[in-house]
């Protein structure tokens, strides 16, 4: 099995499951035990700023209002996950790729919007999980297409056109996809 770590995986137009419906998960960790991702273009009804208020975190950066924040799955929405480019010195932070490190500790909230902030970040609430084998029966099953993760795509792309830049990254249009699927 090869593992789809810092993977995007791109939501098929058959896949009608309501939470993930033309979704881009970025891959945080895939193995023999199962995969976890977090969806990328799923904004929630909440800003970076309404949502650091709702944790006691003073915000001072107005910018912050206009900073969406993402249903990162249908698991642990009361966990947050903060994808950024890498820096070091949160208490707990994994690199996952040369570009990308995900923090799930709180201490990264306290400089969101400052100048200790990561260069680039996405804060997302919880996270897509998969059991060993699901994800790729689902891949077997046409559900998903997967490409290498892009930090052009995960940080600089307005979240309503990440599923059709990613589909692009293909050499696609994804509205020539066909949503019935089949086997030959």
């Amino acid at each position: 099995m090869d593992s789809l770590q810092n993977n995007f995986l791109i939501a098929m137009p058959s896949l009608k499951d309501p939470f993930f419906e033309r979704s881009v998960t970025y891959i945080c960790e895939h193995n023999e035990e199962g995969a976890m991702g977090l969806v990328i273009n799923q904004p929630l009804d909440i800003t970076l700023a309404g949502l650091l208020k709702q944790v006691d975190v003073a915000v001072t950066n107005t910018n912050l209002e206009n900073i969406q924040v993402f249903a990162g799955g249908p698991v642990g929405t009361d966990r947050g996950f903060v994808l950024h480019s890498p820096q070091e010195g949160w208490r707990s932070s994994l690199q996952l790729s040369d570009d990308v490190m995900v923090t799930t500790s709180k201490d990264i909230l306290d400089s969101l919007g400052s100048d200790r902030a990561p260069a680039r970040y996405l804060l997302a609430l919880g996270f897509a999980g998969w059991e060993a084998g699901q994800l790729e029966e689902e891949l077997a099953e046409n559900s998903w297409l997967t490409i290498p993760a892009d930090t052009d795509v995960l940080f600089n792309t307005p979240s309503s056109e990440r599923w059709e830049k990613a589909t692009a990254k293909l050499g696609i249009d994804v509205w020539q996809l066909s949503s019935d699927v089949g086997r030959a």
